[in-house]
C-alpha cells in the first residue's frame, strides 16, 4: 500500500534524562499512648458489700500476661530437611555411608543457598515490575488525554521506567547464572543417588548399614526431586521474563515517540484524508513503494503513517532494509527541486532512525521524474 501524506508529527526514539519519582507517600496516623477506655462496672445488688480495690494479701501479685509467641520464620518452598544422622557401625560399608551422607549435606547446603537466592531475585523482580507498571500507567494516562510535546515530567518518568526495566533485565541475568549452578548441583545429586544405590551391593555390611542406606537413599531422592523442580522453575521464569523484557522495550520505544508528540501515534482522521492506494499514484520506479510522501506544502505530517507502514513491514519481515528515494519534478527548476527533495529525504531518514531503525539498514538516493508535480520521497522495502 502507498500513501500520500500531509501535516507534521515529530518523532524521536530514545529520551534519556534524569529520572524522578511521582509516587505520593502517605503517612500512617501516629500511634498514641492513651490508656484503653475503662470497662463499664455492673452495679451490685442492694445490700452487698463493695468489692475491695486491692487484694487482701499485700504480697499477692497479679498474674503476668503471657508474652505473644514469635511468628515462625517462613521457610523457603524449596527448603530441604536436614540429613538424618546415625551412629557409625564401624564397618567398611558404614564408612562409605558416612562419606555419602557428608556429600549429601554439602549438596543440600548449596541447593538451599540457591533456593534462597532465587526467591530473593523473585522478590526484587516483583517489586521492580510493580514500580515499572505504576510509572508506565501514569505516563499512558497522561498521553491518553493529551499533553504538551516533549513534556519534561513524562520524559523523567520514562527514564525512571527504563531504569526499572533494565533492573528486571539484570535480574534475568542473575537467574541465568543461578540456573547454571543449580543444573550442576542437580547433576551431582543424580550421581550421588546412583552411588547410594550401588552401596547396597558392597560386601561386608551389616543390617544397620542397609537400614542407614535406605534412609539415605530416600533423602537423596527427595533432594534430587527438589533440585530439578528448582531448575524447572528457574527455566520457566527466565523464558517468561526474557520475553517480557523484549516486549516492554518495544513498548518503551513507542512511548518515547508518543511523549515527543504529546500523544500516541496512529492513523488519525486527519491523516486518512491524504491516504491513497498505489494504483492511483504515478509510478516513480518499477517496484511498488511502501510509502510515498508528497511535500506539496510546508510542514507535511507524514510521521504517523510512516511509522505505521514501517512497523507492519518489520513485523512481516524483521530483517528488512529500506531505500529512501527523493524524487524531484523534471522541469526548468530541476536543480532547486533536487536540492529541496534531497533535504526532504534526509528528514525522512532522520525520522526512521528516531523510530529506532538502524541507519545501516537505510539507503538514501535521489532521482527526477516528469510525472510528479511536487517534490516527493518514496520509501521502499528490500
Amino acid at each position: 500500500m502507498v500513501f500520500n501524506l500531509s501535516r507534521p508529527v515529530a518523532i524521536t526514539a530514545a529520551l534519556l534524562l534524569a529520572s524522578c519519582s511521582f509516587v505520593d507517600e502517605q503517612l500512617l496516623p501516629p500511634l498514641t499512648g492513651d490508656p484503653a477506655p475503662a470497662k463499664t462496672a455492673i452495679a451490685a445488688p442492694a445490700g452487698t458489700e463493695k468489692a475491695a480495690a486491692m487484694p487482701s494479701d499485700p504480697t499477692a501479685t497479679q498474674p503476668a500476661m503471657p508474652a505473644p509467641a514469635a511468628a515462625p520464620a517462613q521457610a523457603s518452598r524449596f527448603q530441604l530437611p536436614e540429613v538424618t544422622s546415625a551412629p557409625s557401625t564401624g564397618t567398611v560399608v558404614g564408612q562409605r555411608v558416612e562419606a555419602l551422607r557428608d556429600d549429601l549435606r554439602a549438596l543440600q547446603a548449596r541447593i538451599n543457598q540457591s533456593s534462597g537466592e532465587f526467591e530473593a531475585i523473585e522478590t526484587s523482580t516483583t517489586e521492580t515490575s510493580q514500580r515499572y507498571h505504576g510509572t508506565m500507567a501514569a505516563i499512558n494516562a497522561r498521553l491518553q488525554i493529551g499533553t504538551t510535546k516533549g513534556n519534561p515530567i513524562l520524559i523523567n518518568q520514562w527514564n525512571e521506567a527504563q531504569g526499572d526495566l533494565e533492573q528486571i533485565a539484570a535480574d534475568v541475568s542473575k537467574m541465568n547464572s543461578l540456573a547454571n549452578t543449580v543444573a550442576e548441583d542437580a547433576g551431582e545429586v543424580g550421581f550421588l543417588l546412583e552411588s547410594v544405590q550401588s552401596a547396597f551391593e558392597l560386601s561386608g555390611a551389616i543390617e544397620e548399614d542397609h537400614r542407614q542406606l535406605t534412609v539415605l537413599e530416600d533423602e537423596t531422592s527427595r533432594t534430587s526431586v527438589l533440585a530439578n523442580r528448582l531448575l524447572s522453575q528457574l527455566t520457566n521464569d527466565i523464558n517468561r521474563q526474557t520475553a517480557y523484557v523484549g516486549t516492554e522495550r518495544m513498548n518503551l520505544t513507542n512511548t518515547s515517540i508518543a511523549i515527543k508528540n504529546g500523544g500516541f501515534l496512529g492513523t488519525s482522521a486527519g491523516s486518512r484524508n491524504y491516504l491513497q492506494t498505489a494504483t492511483a499514484e504515478p509510478a516513480a520506479a518499477e517496484r511498488q513503494a511502501l510509502v510515498i510522501i508528497r511535500f506539496d506544502r510546508e510542514d507535511v505530517a507524514y510521521e504517523q503513517a510512516l511509522y505505521d507502514a514501517v512497523s507492519r513491514a518489520m513485523q512481516e519481515r524483521p530483517q528488512s532494509n529500506f531505500d529512501v528515494v527523493s524524487v524531484a519534478p523534471l522541469n526548468r527548476n530541476l536543480a532547486s527541486n533536487q536540492a529541496q527533495s534531497v533535504r526532504n529525504a534526509e528528514r525522512v531518514l532522520r525520522s526512521l532512525t528516531d523510530m529506532g531503525l538502524p541507519a545501516s539498514r537505510i539507503k538514501l538516493s535521489s532521482t527526477a521524474n516528469a510525472n510528479v508535480a511536487a517534490n516527493e520521497v518514496h520509501v521502499y522495502v528490500r
